[in-house]
């Protein structure tokens, strides 16, 4: 429900997962799909921003030049497309974005979502 009502529901993300910290998909949206490397290296570029500020990050088979990163998000964009991660205590929301939308409406929808995750113990 997170995924389609709060992220895709808004207009403004075109795709979404939300990733365990300890590995495995929770949810995803239709055809949304990260490989177990993808979730690994998504998990890991919070622990290691600057590695994933040098070589950018993959979803979906897809390469984003990161555009700024620290312990809870990462931000990224591909061509006029983009994308936003953010880290919760168990959980990482993966989502992109699809032109014309910009990050300024894109990224505080998930954080938003994150913040209450993170409220709820999630």
């Amino acid at each position: 429900a997170y995924v389609d009502t709060n992220l895709l529901g808004t207009g403004k993300i075109s795709k979404a997962a939300i990733i365990g910290q300890q590995g495995g998909v929770w949810a995803s949206s239709p055809g949304y799909t990260l490989s177990a490397q993808e979730q690994k290296d998504i998990v890991n570029a919070f622990a290691n921003p600057g590695a994933a500020q040098a070589s950018g990050i993959r979803l979906a088979g897809q390469k984003f030049f990161t555009l700024q990163a620290n312990d809870r998000s990462l931000y990224g964009k591909k061509q006029a497309d983009g994308c936003v991660l953010v880290k919760t205590k168990q959980a990482v929301l993966v989502t992109e974005y699809a032109n014309p939308v910009q990050a300024p409406e894109a990224t505080p929808v998930v954080e938003n979502l994150a913040d209450y995750l993170i409220s709820v113990g999630y």
